[in-house]
């Protein structure tokens, strides 16, 4: 474990030579010796004249040392002008060195450098725990995002039980698919604290490793139990088989799929999805209906540049392929306790769980009011218009207005949340937004700004989505 270096510092000058002073210099408080000239030389041209007969010159006379200055009376002490006395600044807070606080700095100092922190801890696991590394994606480039982008979220809620438990819960249960077991758990904190050591010098010791340990131990400990909890009711993934792929633009495809057990889910939630082509590369993806009675599930998968899954499933998977599907997860579902309407949200491929979410409050046969925003870029990319308008005429409680940001004159126009705008009151409203993690941050400030609670604003989880777009 490498220690920090100590840097010294020296506060004198080298050699002690200064202006006035030194080997060769006046030294201070001397005073110097002032000689008197010399007579000049006797002329050797003209001869000396005959010296005169004088009187013999007196012997030489003392001089008398000068007096010295006479002593005045001290003048009397005049009283100094008042100065202000130096403002008084607060004393510094003590530093706060809660277990909680030194995890934050520890995560601080490796910030910019996260990529290099995560290749070593990976380079570690995979060195002294080989038997691991098949339960790793080939390419760990996501795999090295998610991992501090977890570690940041467990640090930064530490101190926030219920939040970071919830949160640990849905790690555990989906760690799963992966074939995560219990005892992995010690390999990862051992080399995680290996690769903190080494890349926060500035904040590590004996205490900052103490505190990484026992919050490490903590987190594995609510992942584990959770997965023991979920082994209990569900399998750690399903198999289904394709049974329906159809092309709606060139990059967009609807894709239905049979599970090969029941697979219980609720409108507005999501799953991650994983393809035989790309093993161990999961992404993540809504459904697009409510829950069925023929138990199928439906998809809107589009296929972006780099995309693995997505260009797997768009260009590459027909019926009779199979795929498998992790746990459900996803907290945008409908409260079917209260009787307020829905402001719906979706762009691009986020009309899916929008229409899933309609089908949820029909079946539920309540007349709550849902206005549906549906955003894309050209008109061409509107790719389920006509199934939501369908759903407007069978469902009067139900209205459903087309965003385009280039569309002609007459229709809505610009930016999806900014449309949402134009209309209204929404504050009788809860609001669900899907789409890309730009319209979703854009729409939850626009939302705000007009008086919507963000308690009631519901979305996926912007981080999945990013992961699921890379």
């Amino acid at each position: 474990m490498d220690g920090p270096t100590p840097t010294s510092a020296d506060n004198e000058r080298s050699g002690g030579i200064g202006r006035d002073g030194g080997w060769f210099g006046r030294s201070p408080g001397t005073t110097p010796i002032r000689t008197t000239p010399a007579p000049p030389a006797p002329s050797r041209t003209t001869p000396p004249p005959a010296p005169l007969r004088t009187a013999p010159a007196p012997p030489p006379r003392r001089t008398a040392p000068e007096p010295a200055p006479p002593r005045t009376a001290p003048e009397p002490s005049r009283p100094e002008p008042s100065r202000p006395e130096p403002s008084r600044t607060a004393p510094e807070p003590p530093e706060d060195t809660s277990d909680a606080a030194l995890l934050r700095r520890t995560l601080a100092e490796i910030e910019p450098i996260a990529d290099t922190v995560t290749s070593h801890f990976y380079a570690l696991l995979f060195l002294k725990h080989p038997e691991v590394r098949d339960m790793f994606p080939v390419a760990m480039d996501t795999q090295r995002d998610r991992l501090f982008t977890a570690l940041l979220t467990a640090a930064t809620h530490v101190d926030d039980p219920a939040t970071l438990t919830a949160y640990l819960t849905r790690l555990g249960r989906g760690h799963r698919k992966y074939g995560t077991q219990a005892e992995h758990y010690p390999a990862v904190g051992e080399c995680l604290i290996g690769a903190l050591a080494r890349y926060a010098p500035r904040s590590w010791g004996p205490r900052t490793e103490a505190a990484w340990v026992g919050a490490y131990t903590a987190i594995s400990q609510i992942m584990i139990d959770a997965a023991a909890q979920d082994e209990l009711r569900a399998p750690a993934w399903w198999q289904a088989e394709v049974v329906a792929h159809e092309m709606r633009t060139p990059d967009v495809a609807v894709v239905t799929v049979r599970p090969d057990q029941p697979y219980p889910f609720l409108a507005g939630q999501y799953t991650a999805l994983e393809t035989s082509w790309w093993p161990r590369v999961w992404r993540h993806y809504s459904f697009a209906s409510a829950p069925r009675s023929d138990g199928l599930l439906s998809f809107h998968v589009k296929a972006v540049p780099a995309g693995w899954v997505s260009n797997a499933l768009v260009h590459r998977a027909r019926p009779g392929h199979v795929i498998r599907l992790g746990a459900p997860m996803g907290s945008m579902t409908v409260d079917h306790t209260t009787d307020n309407g829905l402001l719906c949200l979706g762009g691009g491929t986020g009309i899916a769980p929008i229409k899933a979410l309609v089908e949820d409050v029909a079946q539920h046969g309540r007349r709550r009011s849902v206005q549906v925003f549906y955003g894309a870029r050209r008109d061409h990319d509107l790719y389920d218009i006509d199934t939501m308008l369908r759903l407007q005429q069978s469902h009067p409680w139900l209205s459903v207005r087309p965003v385009v940001d280039d569309g002609p004159e007459g229709e809505l126009c610009g930016q999806l949340p900014d449309a949402v705008c134009q209309y209204g009151p929404w504050h009788t409203y809860d609001a669900y937004l899907s789409g890309p993690p730009g319209m979703i941050r854009r729409g939850v400030d626009t939302l705000v700004g007009i008086g919507i609670p963000t308690h009631r604003i519901r979305h996926d989880s912007i981080e999945e989505l990013v992961g699921a777009r890379n």
